[in-house]
């Protein structure tokens, strides 16, 4: 896996307003920690984050910390925050790592394929989960990992333990937990028709009040 350079300032000032004011200068507030480095707050350029963390490693892209005047650091990001409306980060963590040390990381799972439930059946896919969790070395980390979906039928799951083995790579999550299924078309019931009885005419026939109903099948005060 690539790593990328992304250059850092140390920050000084903290809080709400002066962050606000980072932003509106194109910088992200960051944080970097790690077991061989004090913790540091930083800033870094928003144009450059977003290309560091949009290569085909996408978050888990190996990031190369220059802090102007200070460390260089090897690091991860963790704890993204984005804003709810625009998604653009506000903030994030970066934790330092050792390229000869598993770290874990979320993974997206691409399912690959039409079922054969959805072209024999009229079924549909339900996608339950769009990430795994896994342990491995930083540059052993894929971008994603791919499935072929092509022979699931109505009513099959697939699940964790399904995934083709991935050398040096171990899933983290439940093995039986499922990811994505196949489901029975949605039939929607029509509406039951109302009968009407018809005389010998043709004419509907208005149903006979029963008892206790004298008083609502009784004509008003003052008709026939």
């Amino acid at each position: 896996m690539d790593q990328v350079t992304l250059r850092a300032q140390e920050r000084a000032e903290f809080g709400t307003r002066p962050s606000r004011r980072l932003r509106r200068q194109g910088l992200v507030p960051a944080t970097v920690y790690g077991k061989s480095i004090d913790t540091v707050s930083i800033t870094v350029s928003g144009r450059d984050l977003y290309s560091a963390l949009h290569t085909q490693a996408g978050r888990n892209a190996l990031l190369n910390i220059e802090i102007e005047g200070g460390d260089k650091v090897l690091a991860v990001a963790r704890e993204v925050q984005r804003h709810p409306v625009r998604g653009d980060v506000i903030h994030l963590d970066l934790i330092e790592i050792s390229l000869d040390e598993t770290i874990t990381a979320e993974v997206a799972v691409e399912y690959l394929g039409t079922p054969l439930g959805v072209l024999q059946d009229g079924g549909f896919v339900e996608a339950i989960a769009n990430t795994v969790t896994i342990s491995a070395l930083p540059t052993a980390i894929p971008s994603s990992i791919t499935v072929g979906i092509e022979e699931m039928l109505t009513g099959d799951t697939l699940k964790v333990s399904d995934l083709a083995p991935i050398e040096g790579v171990e899933y983290l999550d439940d093995m039986d937990r499922p990811l994505v299924t196949v489901l029975m078309p949605r039939i929607e019931e029509e509406p039951e028709e109302e009968l009407v009885e018809l005389d010998e005419d043709g004419v509907p026939i208005e149903p006979v009040a029963e008892d206790g109903d004298e008083e609502a099948a009784a004509p008003a005060e003052g008709e026939e």
